[in-house]
Order: structure tokens, then sequence, then C-alpha cells
């Protein structure tokens, strides 16, 4: 029998849960990853009974519905219902099965529109929501809100809440119908390269600025914080305190794919919100950084693109 803490993974087959799977210090942890096969997280009833026969020390709560602009828009409802649910379920029954600790992933989404950049955690409901992602912030605001409340019902209760800035990188969604800014710019240029293709089009000006973390980076964070979770902040950024227009990053993916050719503009499009960037003040006390830079990042990111590309 293990000796190492019970970790139980939600979201273990997304990005980020994969990425900390393969990260080098995952052995030190003996970690619990069902499918949604194995546990639909949205039946909470079946969520209690898994999480009371397996007893996990630890849940670091990754899953849920995500994608980008076009995907948020077309389903809200999905958004805001499964991704309450599955918060819900997984806080819930984490306290149901004596869970002392909890790791919580949220999203920068929850920032107001217009909150002044760089976002700093106490500024959550501060204001208005970015109407084109809106349902999704709300259900992680749920979420977070959720932790924080049985905290401070019961202290024991090590509920807390990382907040990442957008992220990119391995096991990443390259489909356009799913698939966020940078592994979307990746698969738009990789194609105008096999096609000869002289132009691609960006949504909007360009200017909109946001920041962009490689998601080995967090894998790192969030497995750091699991060895020694006393000393993490109940409620932290985490990001690189840095960012690049949308245009900057479009010149940065062109670099890596090696493609020469024109960007043209469709200012019909909707881009979001001007400006993302969280603070990382917190972050900084906590003694922690992300090491990847931008175009390590896109080349890593590129090279699991060419190897999955044929599946979509």
């Amino acid at each position: 029998m293990s000796n190492k803490p019970k970790v139980l993974l939600t979201g273990g087959r997304g990005m980020v849960g994969k990425n900390i799977l393969e990260h080098a210090t995952a052995r030190d942890f003996d970690f619990l990853a069902p499918t949604s096969a194995d546990l639909d997280l949205r039946d909470l009833a079946k969520t209690q009974d898994f999480f009371s026969k397996h007893a996990p020390d630890f849940v670091i709560h990754t899953a849920g519905l995500v994608g980008g602009i076009q995907a948020n828009m077309a389903r809200p409802v999905d958004f805001l219902v499964e991704n309450v649910d599955i918060g819900r379920n997984v806080i819930m029954a984490s306290r149901s099965a004596g869970v002392k600790k909890l790791l919580n992933l949220s999203s920068s989404c929850m920032y107001p529109r217009n909150a002044e950049n760089p976002l700093r955690e106490e500024l959550i409901l501060k204001g208005e929501l970015e109407p084109t992602n809106e349902g999704y912030a709300l259900a992680k605001i749920f979420a977070l809100r959720l932790c924080e409340y049985l905290h401070k019902e019961d202290a024991s209760l090590q509920y807390k809440t990382f907040i990442p800035c957008n992220l990119y990188g391995r096991f990443d969604k390259f489909d356009p119908k799913h698939s966020h800014l940078i592994p979307a710019i990746i698969h738009k240029v990789h194609l105008a390269k096999v096609n000869n293709e002289k132009t691609v089009e960006i949504w909007g000006d360009g200017d909109a600025r946001r920041e962009f973390m490689y998601s080995g980076d967090l894998a790192d964070a969030i497995l750091r914080a699991i060895s020694n979770f006393e000393d993490v902040p109940t409620l932290m950024n985490v990001g690189l305190g840095i960012d690049h227009s949308i245009n900057e990053y479009y010149e940065a993916v062109a670099k890596v794919v090696d493609w020469h050719g024109e960007f043209v503009h469709d200012l019909t499009r909707p881009v979001g919100m001007k400006q993302k960037l969280v603070s990382v003040e917190r972050q900084k006390k906590w003694g922690w950084s992300a090491k990847t830079s931008l175009e390590e990042g896109i080349s890593k990111a590129y090279d699991f693109y060419l190897k999955v590309s044929n599946e979509f």
C-alpha cells in the first residue's frame, strides 16, 4: 500500500490535468484521475459515492466545460449550468468525504470587464462581467465563494482557489470550434503555411492585450502548492505579470511556424476585454514565478499540434 498522499484530480484528461500528471514531481503523490466515463461530475450522488469510496487526502479541481469566445457566445446556458453543477458537486462531495484540503482552479474571466489592470484578487464582484463569457465567469465565482463560505463555517476546511491567467500549451484544444486564442492562432497560421495562403485574418484591430502562460508552468505552481498547502494564500492569481497584444501573439506564432504572409483585421468581430493582466503580488510573496518564455511555450504547443492535427 502506498504511503504517498492520495490526490483526486478532476479534469485529469484536460490540458491542465495532463500537465500535472506528467510533471516531474507528480511521482511524489498517488494520483487518482477519473475520466468522465468513470465519473460524471454533474451527478451529485455519483460524485459523493466516488469521493467516499476513494477517500482522497487532497482534491485538485480542474474539471469544467471550457471554450473560446465563439463557444461561450453560442452556448451560455451550458457554460453556466454545467460549470455550476460540477463546481458545487466536487466541493460539496469533498466536504462530505472529510477532505480537508482542496485546490479549486478558477479563471481570470471572473474579474470585472472594466477593472483596472493589473487585476487584483480583491476586485472580484466589484463590477460588470465581460458579456462574451459571463455564464462561465458566474459559475467560477460561485465555486470560489462556496470554498470561502465552507472555510468560514469550518476553519479546518482549507479550500483554496488559484486564478490562473489565460493558458496554452501541450494537450490544448486546437479544433476551431473549441479552441482559445493561441491554439486557434497556431491552427490558422499552420493552415496558411501548408495551403500557401498569403493572409491570415485577425478579429478586431489586434490591439487588445492578453496574458498567456504555458500550462506546464501552472502545473508546476499547483504541485508546489500541494506539497506545502498551509503556506498557500486562500485566493491567489497565478500568472506572468506581463502581457502582449493579440497582434504580437500572431507574430510570435508566425515566427515559430515559419509563415511569412500578412495579417488582415476584421473590425466587425468581437474582441472581449481590451486588457486582462493579473496582479502577481501575492504570487511573488509566495515565492513562485513561471519559467517558460513565450517562444519556447509556443514551440512546445506547435510540436504537440503537429502530432494531433489529423484528429480534426
